[in-house]
């Protein structure tokens, strides 16, 4: 790898993010240290500040051959919005005007935050577990795949929770 994309994986902007991702994973992780009073608060916090750092990360591009390494398993994603969906309880449900079906349907689409959450802890958490190697070609891919998945799916999904989350806080 030349130097250019060691100095990249190390810059302070991919740090914050790298910072606020774990914030992120580890929060959604440790639901049940949080009551259902200030959960949503602290998440709909940790939310924008990782879409803040996400939306200004400089681009990269892929330099080995092939996919990152998938982490995530089934059952981890499952604890985690299974997780949030018990804490939120009926607040977790939501009409989403934002999904592509929405213009085919006569019917509101009811999307859930847990789901929402749990589709961006994914992808942040095999982001991480990927830059815990050291080794800077599958840290920067990792970074590029992260970031190829927020501009694809996570992004609108964690703007589509906050928005629920926003309309929660406001409620309490």
């Amino acid at each position: 790898m030349d130097k250019s994309h060691t100095t990249f994986v190390y810059s302070q902007q991919i740090i914050d993010f790298v910072t606020i991702g774990a914030q992120f994973c580890l929060f959604l992780e440790r639901f049940s240290e949080y009551d259902k009073n200030s959960f949503p608060k602290m998440l709909l916090s940790l939310c924008a500040r990782l879409y803040a750092c996400s939306c200004t990360l400089p681009l990269t591009e892929p330099v080995l051959e092939g996919e990152s390494q998938r982490f995530v398993s089934e059952e981890e994603y499952d604890y985690v919005r299974s997780g949030v969906a018990q804490i939120l309880g009926n607040d977790d449900a939501y009409i989403d005007v934002f999904v592509e079906d929405m213009r085919y349907s006569d019917v509101p689409i009811t999307a859930y935050i847990s789901e929402n959450m749990a589709d961006v802890y994914q992808e942040l958490k095999n982001m991480l577990m990927n830059y815990q190697t050291e080794v800077e070609e599958v840290m920067n891919d990792a970074l590029y795949e992260c970031m190829e998945a927020y501009k694809e799916h996570w992004g609108q999904k964690l703007l589509n929770g906050m928005r629920a989350l926003h309309v929660i806080d406001m409620q309490k």
